[in-house]
């Protein structure tokens, strides 16, 4: 009896060994990339996430820093693909901007990749959208279509999920617009606005999960979504009651105010952001998402959890009402903070100069001369301009608050008179420090 049991638990370790993939996930740290990669780990799979950054340092074991758009040939692949029995491609840029390339990453990088999938078990699964396959304006939609089309073509076993609006506990982009709208006791409710379907992460998880089984079918091409079809007010208003909150007063948002709106969403993206507000976001609001998850269903066995369903299923925590609070609360933190400085070295050197200059001759046995309000003035307008920036935005937040900090040293040795101004000069850089501060917690986008 011992020996039998012996043999079955060595033929179950076998089958267990022979069911483990070494699987290549692009785009592994972003919402849907970090979740698969996470279920994949979970089902004993030797998981590699590649992406653009690697977040934190805690979310480095198995990452690999690349940027999927510079990969232009088949070669630069070679490196990431090593022994790879399969490629989860969960990467996609929304829209065109100083750090996203929408071709780069969803179908001239894929291309270059797939042409060097091993020909394992399962080969390749795209991530790709909802209704790319249909008559719509965008290049998210266009190029998500390409690299559809190139995996089709291919001689590999693919799968092709199409999910709707993904709706998890964590949040980003188009998801986190939705909670964040929440938290507003007015919602203007975009004008042309058309019904969608959603589909919890954990659905689509569980998909990518299914096809990277040895049995399981391939060359097909799903759509992923739960049935219900849903208003834009409605999905806002469920996650109000979630978070426990009182029905916000629905108005229709001027079509004038919503372009503005967009415009500056666009704008800001060109400085290294990913704002949820874009042009594209407004077509791909407009055009909606709705699929036929029929085939997806019988496929897989699945049985999507609805919208209202994954919501009752966990209450939410006291960290998501303050994220929902403070996702559309982040730029404008930033955008004072950027604006007050560079102001600050404008109006210095301008209108303010001869007021900038009075105090340092003032407290100076010997004038300093005009060097110091020169410098201190490029220095206000170089941390307002590098906080604009993405990529410089930390550093300048941190040059801010090293300047403000030698303000205040510097003036209450000169004029501490100062302190007790009726106007406060110096007591008005202490909000400053602490807003600076704020800026600096929720900097991080993942």
């Amino acid at each position: 009896m011992q020996a039998s049991q012996s043999e079955e638990d060595v033929g179950a370790s076998a089958l267990r060994a022979a069911a483990q993939l070494r699987i290549l996930v692009l785009g592994g740290t972003g919402l849907i990339g970090a979740a698969v990669s996470a279920r994949l780990r979970s089902d004993g799979h030797d998981v590699i996430r590649l992406a653009r950054s690697i977040p934190s340092r805690t979310d480095r074991a198995g990452a690999i820093a690349a940027d999927i758009a510079k990969l232009t040939q088949e070669e630069d692949w070679l490196p990431y693909l090593e022994g790879v029995d399969a490629v989860v491609n969960c990467a996609g840029a929304l829209q065109d901007s100083a750090q996203d390339s929408t071709a780069g990453v969803t179908a001239m990088g894929w291309a270059r990749c797939s042409g060097h999938v091993s020909r394992g078990r399962c080969g390749a699964i795209q991530i790709s959208a909802i209704g790319v396959d249909r008559p719509n304006p965008t290049a998210f939609s266009r190029t998500k279509s390409e690299g559809d089309t190139l995996l089709m073509g291919s001689d590999l076993d693919w799968v092709i999920l199409r999910p709707v609006v993904v709706i998890g506990r964590a949040a980003f982009g188009g998801s986190a617009l939705l909670r964040a709208l929440a938290a507003f006791p007015v919602l203007a409710v975009p004008a042309d606005a058309r019904p969608f379907q959603t589909v919890q992460l954990d659905d689509l998880t569980e998909s990518v999960a299914f096809f990277l089984k040895p049995e399981a079918p391939s060359k097909l091409t799903l759509e992923v979504a739960a049935p219900d079809l849903l208003r834009f007010e409605e999905v806002v208003a469920s996650f109000r009651r979630w978070f426990g909150w009182k029905p916000a007063r629905i108005v229709r948002a001027p079509k004038a105010l919503e372009r503005l709106v967009y415009g500056l969403g666009d704008a800001v993206s060109w400085l290294g952001w990913r704002p949820p507000l874009r042009s594209t976001a407004r077509l791909e609001i407009e055009r909606g998402a709705v699929g036929d998850p029929s085939d997806w269903m019988k496929t897989t066995g699945i049985d999507p959890i609805s919208f209202q369903d994954g919501l009752a299923a966990e209450p939410p925590s006291v960290q998501e009402k303050w994220f929902a609070r403070l996702y559309l609360l982040k730029p404008v933190v930033l955008g004072v903070l950027a604006l007050y400085w560079v102001l600050t070295g404008l109006i210095a050197l301008g209108p303010g100069w001869q007021g900038a200059l009075d105090p340092l001759n003032a407290a100076a046995p010997a004038p300093p001369g005009h060097g110091w309000v020169v410098a201190g003035s490029v220095a206000d307008i170089a941390i307002g301009l590098g906080t604009a920036y993405r990529r410089t935005a930390r550093v300048a937040l941190w040059a801010a608050l090293g300047l403000s900090a030698a303000y205040l040293v510097a003036g209450t040795i000169l004029l501490p008179a100062l302190w007790v101004d009726p106007l406060g000069p110096l007591v008005k850089v202490i909000p400053i420090v602490v807003l600076t501060l704020v800026a600096l917690m929720i900097l991080e986008e993942r």
